[in-house]
């Protein structure tokens, strides 16, 4: 990049930094992936088009950018989510010039997955549970509860305060700020409403009910983690290579909906709809990942 092209970069830098600092949307980790895109692209922008304001953004330069990552190696599910970033910013600009083609008129390739199966036996959720309860850590017993039978990533379980709890136990739907601050509801059984009951007696009113007040978020999320990956060592064996995770609970609870969804006479692309939705991302593309354990026998493949 010569001179005047970093002069124009960082013209462009600055505008994206604007708009970034205004932006109280998605999570921590998705507004630092979308900036680390715009960063690329503006520095496309500038050495191959010389553009010099964002809300002059034209499809000619979604495509050619598009075109580029393709020459650049980049996988589909890479460049799908940085032209999603671009798109996710242009929406921010109070007045763009133009629309923004989709990723349909780009002709990208669909992402490809490896075909592991993510999902939990009932035996190695039972003893998983087990390992929590003996621990005294009822709040994983309650996070992988909601992840089994309610579909709650881990960083929405740590979302969960006491009034979000007590509304939920109210109502018997829980509402959920997913990614991108996407609000969903979702069904609570006895389960959950037992463990929510149970977590709501020892903590403060006000206060997060799995995140101590003295702990960052991001370092009880490890600590989780940490504990799913120390105990699935003593867990039995498993066939695949895919090893055991909070995420896939996620994985069983979409694969068993999708059964029962079934069993009461849903048709494929509806039972799929819904389990999108219950996911919260409505993406069939996502959706196929977690149901690459369709074929299971009912009941978690014990």
């Amino acid at each position: 990049m010569n001179f005047t092209h970093f002069g124009i970069y960082q013209t462009l830098l600055s505008q994206a930094e604007k708009l970034r600092k205004h932006n109280r949307q998605g999570s921590i980790k998705t507004k630092e992936r979308y900036f680390q895109a715009m960063q690329r692209f503006c520095r496309y922008l500038a050495s191959e088009w010389r553009l010099q304001k964002l809300s002059n953004i034209a499809p000619k330069h979604i495509e050619g950018y598009a075109e580029f990552l393709k020459q650049s190696h980049k996988s589909p599910s890479t460049i799908k989510t940085d032209l999603a970033a671009i798109r996710f910013y242009h929406d921010l600009i109070s007045k763009p010039r133009y629309e923004l083609p989709d990723n349909s008129s780009l002709k990208l390739s669909r992402r490809k997955f490896l075909g592991f199966d993510r999902t939990w036996s009932n035996v190695e959720f039972n003893l998983m549970l087990n390992y929590a309860t003996k621990a005294n850590r009822e709040d994983y017993v309650c996070a992988m509860y909601l992840a089994y039978y309610a579909g709650l990533r881990i960083h929405e379980c740590c979302r969960i305060d006491t009034a979000t709890a007590e509304n939920a136990l109210k109502s018997g739907v829980l509402a959920i700020k997913g990614k991108n601050g996407k609000i969903r509801t979702v069904t609570i059984n006895e389960i959950i409403s037992f463990e929510l009951r149970t977590l709501l007696d020892t903590t403060e009113r006000g206060a997060k009910l799995f995140v101590p007040n003295d702990m960052p978020t991001h370092i009880y999320i490890k600590q989780l983690q940490h504990f799913i990956s120390y105990h699935r060592d003593k867990l039995p064996p498993r066939d695949d290579k895919e090893r055991l995770t909070f995420h896939g609970l996620r994985h069983t609870f979409a694969l068993n909906k999708y059964n029962e969804l079934m069993d009461r006479g849903y048709t494929d692309i509806q039972a799929k709809r819904e389990v999108s939705k219950l996911l919260g991302h409505e993406r069939a593309d996502v959706t196929r990942i977690y149901l690459s354990g369709v074929g299971k026998e009912r009941g978690g493949g014990e």
